[in-house]
């Protein structure tokens, strides 16, 4: 093989397909939805969406993972990682959005939104980019800056995931105010992508990493609130949202603060 040819590795790339595979599905069936004029006929495949881009986020998270555990790190994977997350965290759940809840609003206003998120999110990926082939001295912190797209499309699939549920509920098709507040998260979420916030990363939790007591109790609850029939629909929605917001008070919390409540989840050793 040439030295020019990049390296592909195939479990990382694997799962970076599969996650690709997920958001290509995942716009395929909000466009079968679109084509419903019975809105509440087109819940199932909303709902179908939304599990997708959810499967998108797990893939996303073990091709990292697997890489950096079998130390398969390339600029190919990287790339084609980027690509993938376009498709399933940027296009799918701005498409679900501006159809699934924001269709009450003017239409321009509605797709103006969706294009903003979308494109904030293709930018964040773009900086991700930049600023991980820049060198890097001793003390580079793991943290990324600006959330992370695939949080911020796990917070949009989530929370239109259960106002899904609560207009099933009323059986009504209007969600009312739900349409603005979700269009203001957007642009905030759009902000933040872009943003200089620095939010926790977890990189070096993998296979290998220790527990605490604390984060196996908190993963175990986590497990029982998605299998509860009455809890699974609030569960996704909690989860990413108290990842946004640690974020926005994650510089007021002092470090001592950050490294014991971040160490429960990273499994990093505390200094002494």
């Amino acid at each position: 093989m040439s030295t020019s040819e990049p390296k592909i590795y195939l479990l990382p790339n694997l799962m970076t397909a599969g996650n690709l595979c997920c958001g290509f599905f995942a716009t395929l069936t909000i466009f079968e939805g679109i084509k419903l004029n019975d809105f509440s006929a087109a819940y199932p495949f909303y709902e179908k969406a939304i599990l997708l881009i959810f499967a998108s986020c797990l893939f996303d998270l073990l091709d990292g993972r697997l890489a950096r555990m079998g130390g398969k790190e390339s600029p190919f994977g990287q790339e084609f990682d980027s690509i993938a997350d376009v498709v399933s965290f940027g296009m799918a759940p701005a498409l679900l959005v501006s159809k699934a809840v924001l269709f009450n609003l003017p239409s321009k206003i509605g797709w103006a939104i969706a294009f903003i998120y979308l494109l904030c999110g293709a930018m964040r990926l773009a900086r991700f980019n930049c600023l991980a082939n820049m060198p890097k001295n001793d003390e580079a912190s793991n943290d990324f800056r600006g959330i992370p797209i695939p949080m911020a499309a796990g917070f949009i699939a989530s929370v239109t995931f259960l106002l899904i549920f609560f207009s099933k509920n009323d059986q009504g098709n209007d969600l009312g105010y739900w349409n603005w507040v979700l269009a203001g998260t957007m642009l905030i979420l759009s902000w933040l992508m872009i943003s200089n916030l620095r939010y926790p990363s977890f990189k070096k939790v993998d296979f290998h990493t220790r527990g605490t007591l604390w984060g196996i109790l908190l993963g175990a609850l986590v497990i029982v609130l998605m299998l509860n029939e009455e809890t699974r629909w609030y569960t996704p929605t909690a989860i990413f949202s108290l990842y946004l917001i640690y974020g926005l008070i994650r510089p007021l919390l002092s470090k001592q603060w950050r490294r014991d409540l971040e160490h429960a989840f990273d499994g990093k050793e505390k200094n002494s």
